[in-house]
């Protein structure tokens, strides 16, 4: 809880940490991957050089075989062993074998493979080893079959120089995962910098401040700024429904409430019973057009602040008329003819609030009700990706020149009189621009004047 008795939010970490942390075990991973293929690549392009020096040796001393008196003779070449000695540090190992086993120069504990394999890996004297082979035919009359030359080298330097390639590559990622860290610190900064702004933007406004946020940012974060823009709105509204209901109450409920109170003081000092109850007769009839404007003052604010905070549900219209019908006082309307219902035998659905819709089409029915002449009729209708509900009554209406400015509040043009405070309209006006739709108004030749909410039409699920 800060100073100022506002919560604060609950802080989780730092975003740029998750971020460093999250871009160093990349890297982390990344650079034990580089490590493993290293190694593996170091270990089999060592393998692969020193058997090229192998089997160079074993060819030298293959191709120094030669026959006398049908027997294989070696005359080993100096060179085949100076290949070799490229790795000063490793035993250098050989063997010649007869086709049937035996050994004809060399090492008699050289290891010989089990299968035709060139090459393959041993022991020699406690140590590892790599043989190469070489096998030569002969076909001559003293001797007929093949000789096998295997050469075979400790494996220290092979070793040595996986190590030393490994350790060159993991030395190379190493200085290229530092340069990789110092931009990614880099994006990473430049990431947030919209952050920042926006913060630095909320920091410097006023509390009176609610436009919209107007800065350059990523498409990332755009989204963001939508909805923090949307928030702003949708408090500006709530906030503008308070300032006209409290404008509304102190402009148009003062007047009412000191004649009322007028009213009564006479009421009290008349002596005239007759004089006394004609004034009692006009505190009535004020006392009811006071009440009908809180009503309307209240309904206005209600239907505004439901606009923002209730969830839009699909709903039948037709629904939504009887249900106006039904609450409507007919009674204050003239010549005692109650209202009809026009509604078509399937449903004509919508995303709506019941109570706002329920609430504009009372307001129709109520306006024509005083305004309009009998009889008076609430319809629904859906004509394509349009739902419609109004009100049509055989009176004159307002003038076609006066229809643009009816959905205003408190104007004559939307029935303003001794016993309205002409909120009628501006509420079904209100409930039409919360459900994005619109308040429209036509006369027919039949001097048929009507009101229709047109709201947009949804499918049926059932």
């Amino acid at each position: 809880m800060a100073s100022d008795g506002h919560p604060q939010p609950r802080i989780t970490g730092s975003l740029r940490s998750r971020l460093a942390f999250s871009i160093v075990m990349i890297f982390a991973i990344g650079g034990i991957v580089v490590a493993i293929a290293a190694f593996a690549y170091g270990r089999t392009a060592a393998q692969r050089s020193f058997d090229r020096l192998l089997i160079g040796a074993a060819n030298q001393i293959a191709g120094s075989l030669a026959l006398r008196a049908g027997e294989v003779t070696v005359d080993i070449p100096v060179s085949a062993f100076e290949l070799l000695s490229l790795a000063p540090r490793d035993r250098v190992v050989y063997g010649v074998f007869a086709s049937d086993g035996a050994l004809i120069t060399g090492y008699e504990t050289v290891t010989r493979p089990d299968d035709d394999e060139t090459f393959y890996s041993g022991v020699f004297a406690g140590e590892p080893t790599r043989f190469a082979r070489v096998t030569r035919q002969f076909a001559e009359r003293t001797f007929l079959g093949s000789v096998d030359v295997i050469i075979g080298q400790t494996t220290e330097a092979r070793r040595e120089l996986a190590r030393q390639i490994t350790l060159n590559a993991l030395i190379a990622v190493a200085g290229a995962g530092a340069i990789m860290s110092a931009l990614a610190v880099l994006a990473v900064q430049s990431a947030l910098r919209p952050l920042r702004q926006i913060e630095r933007e909320f920091a410097a406004r006023s509390s009176k401040d609610l436009t919209p946020v107007n800065i350059n940012v990523p498409r990332e974060i755009g989204s963001l700024v939508l909805a923090l823009n949307r928030f702003i709105a949708r408090i500006d509204r709530q906030l503008h429904v308070m300032r006209t209901l409290i404008a509304d109450a102190s402009h148009q409920l003062r007047t009412p409430i000191a004649a009322l109170r007028a009213q009564a003081e006479l009421a009290a000092e008349e002596t005239d019973p007759e004089r006394q109850l004609r004034i009692v007769e006009r505190i009535h009839d004020r006392s009811r057009n006071l009440s009908r404007l809180t009503d309307q003052l209240l309904n206005h604010a209600l239907i505004i602040h439901r606009a923002d905070t209730v969830d839009r549900k699909a709903l039948d219209l037709r629904t939504v008329a009887t249900n106006a019908v039904a609450q409507t006082d007919q009674s204050m309307g003239e010549g005692g003819q109650p209202v009809r219902l026009d509604l078509p035998e399937e449903p004509v659905m919508c995303q709506g609030d019941a109570l706002s819709l329920v609430e504009a089409c009372k307001n129709l029915v109520n306006n024509a009700t005083n305004h309009g002449k009998p009889p008076i009729t609430v319809f629904v209708q859906g004509t394509g990706a349009i739902a419609r509900i109004g009100v049509r009554d055989h009176g004159g209406g307002i003038p076609e020149e006066m229809w643009a400015d009816a959905g205003s509040r408190f104007t004559k043009n939307a029935g303003v009189s001794a016993k309205s405070a002409g909120l009628g309209l501006s509420i079904v006006d209100a409930v039409a621009r919360a459900h994005g739709g619109s308040m429209e108004m036509e006369r027919n030749a039949r001097s048929v004047f009507q009101v229709t909410l047109n709201l947009a039409r949804v499918e049926d699920d059932e």
